[in-house]
């Protein structure tokens, strides 16, 4: 662009027009490819394409077989208030005669265009930003763009944390939790939530509304062998008796969990290792947790001073209330005693 501005002759501008508007133009032009050059502006295309020309990586952080008109709903009522898509969705380009992108984030806009576009809206195009990648800064790109969406489920995400532990960090987890600038303990947590076994897994009545917070009551009850085999056998019992028609067992998440500790309470090493509940686990301030014996939480002292003590009952917790009286019979002898 240098070269075109050194070649422009001055002579051969017309006398009515300022010479330093040609100049101006061709200068700007070569400010902006300086300024994309030494990398304080990034340039990344945008285009309206077709969303049946772009595939879905493989290595997607969200279930696209799980996708249905009733998950995507609100994207789909979004985008035809707006009457367009708003947020590109990430890309990059392949080499393959039937598609012409890989999607690395935006696979819930996908299918909700696509949708729209077999149900009467055709002028709908899919809004793509493309960007060349490496798997495992596709990777951290997708994980960062959904980590704060409420519509990715934790037991998604944990699959893929799974998955990325050995294809992209030797299944280093100090490594990964680096690179994701998030604690080991943290990724542990989410990590622990991928390797639950499929058959408890399924027996919740929607598996996507497992959280990292159930892995506290779900952990412990896996451990022992014996209660290990109670619990999966409760978990195939009440997936079988959902398949079958039959509506009484348990409706949600945490309805689930306590049936799961209570099938592990049944067996010989719950009542061998029955003791008091733990001592109280500081949680990094002055609140303290009191768990039970399965490492259910029963209660968290929140503050103290010389009024009074504020208490939090966890009554789904997924502990039993005999627990929770022994904790507040603890609790009252320490700041109340008696006489």
């Amino acid at each position: 662009m240098a070269d075109l501005v050194s070649a422009v002759d001055p002579a051969a501008e017309g006398q009515g027009r300022p010479s330093r508007l040609g100049v101006g133009v061709l200068g700007g032009r070569n400010n902006r490819l300086a300024e994309l050059a030494s990398g304080s502006v990034v340039n990344n295309p945008q285009e309206l394409v077709d969303p049946a020309r772009c595939r879905i990586w493989d290595r997607h952080n969200r279930d696209y077989a799980a996708l249905n008109e009733d998950r995507c709903n609100d994207l789909i009522e979004s985008i035809l208030a707006q009457g367009k898509q708003e947020v590109p969705a990430i890309v990059r380009r392949v080499q393959d005669p039937d598609y012409d992108f890989e999607v690395i984030c935006g696979a819930r806009r996908h299918w909700a265009v696509s949708w729209l576009r077999q149900h009467n809206h055709p002028e709908i195009r899919y809004l793509v930003e493309i960007r060349d990648l490496t798997d495992e800064q596709a990777f951290r790109v997708s994980d960062l763009e959904n980590r704060a969406r409420a519509d990715l489920s934790d037991l998604e995400r944990a699959r893929d944390y799974l998955k990325a532990l050995d294809l992209y960090y030797g299944g280093s987890q100090k490594q990964m939790a680096k690179r994701l600038n998030q604690s080991e303990a943290w990724l542990s947590r989410y990590l622990d939530l991928a390797r639950l076994p499929q058959d408890l897994v399924q027996a919740f009545p929607d598996p996507f509304d497992l959280k990292i917070s159930h892995i506290g009551s779900l952990k412990p009850i896996l451990k022992a062998d014996d209660m290990r085999a109670a619990v999966l056998g409760a978990a195939r019992r009440i997936y079988e008796a959902r398949l079958a028609g039959e509506g009484d067992g348990p409706a949600n998440a945490p309805e689930m969990i306590r049936a799961l500790v209570a099938a592990a309470g049944m067996t010989g090493t719950m009542r061998d290792k029955a003791r008091p509940p733990k001592a109280p686990k500081r949680t990094g301030s002055d609140a303290v947790i009191i768990h039970s014996g399965s490492g259910a939480p029963l209660l968290r002292v929140d503050a103290k001073d010389r009024r009074g003590v504020t208490v939090t009952l966890f009554h789904k917790g997924g502990g039993e209330r005999s627990e929770v009286e022994a904790a507040l019979r603890d609790l009252l002898d320490n700041h109340w005693p008696a006489g």
